[in-house]
């Protein structure tokens, strides 16, 4: 897999090396590093940046001005926000190299980043799960759960269509807590604080 296939403009740089897949678009003034492993059917927005130590799936949308730094994972059909950052270090000096010290930040499939959130290095976000506009993960975020505040904090869940589904944060114990996608009708269980895969609803 080269980068033959995708459809890349005139004033984006993709740098020798680097793997996109087919049907792939970079928009304006888009840097991609040699190193970069970009799946196919994705679509890089004006201004993003991504990384030698990258890999991102299928189907994701990285919105306008963007940086994917070292050491992070897109899964497919990830969705970026405009204006969303990364960070690969925990404790950045600009007189301290610690290039060594990359904390790996993973983004599992479905998710949502709203613009302006932050993903602080070393975390996982769940599947499916959505960050709302400008907030702050410092830690990891379970699959399907809606964070939203600095430093970010659950306050829901959202099901794979991308809809608040009417639950509680928690279950209690031994509790099965059930609720429909209003946009698909798909049935979520919820317990404890995991939201169980989805079953058609009959």
């Amino acid at each position: 897999m080269s980068h033959s296939s995708a459809n890349i403009h005139t004033s984006a740089i993709v740098d020798e090396g680097a793997q996109l897949g087919a049907g792939t678009r970079v928009w304006h003034f888009a840097h991609v590093c040699a190193g970069a492993r970009i799946g196919g059917g994705c679509s890089l927005g004006q201004g993003v940046y991504v990384g030698n130590d990258v890999v991102i799936g299928n189907g994701v949308k990285i919105q306008n001005n963007v940086s994917v730094y070292d050491a992070v994972t897109l899964e497919d059909e990830v969705f970026c926000g405009p204006s969303m950052v990364f960070t690969n270090v925990y404790n950045p000096r600009a007189a301290v190299v610690r290039k060594n010290d990359y904390r790996r930040t993973l983004v599992c499939r479905g998710a949502t980043l709203g613009a302006n959130c932050t993903v602080v290095c070393g975390c996982t976000v769940g599947a499916y799960s959505f960050v709302g506009a400008g907030a702050v993960v410092t830690a990891d975020v379970p699959a399907y759960a809606l964070v939203v505040g600095v430093p970010a904090r659950q306050i829901g869940w959202m099901s794979a269509h991308g809809e608040r589904l009417a639950l509680p944060v928690h279950a209690a114990p031994g509790e099965v807590l059930r609720a429909a996608c209003p946009g698909t009708g798909r049935v979520y269980e919820l317990r404890g604080n995991s939201l169980t895969t989805p079953q058609e609803a009959t």
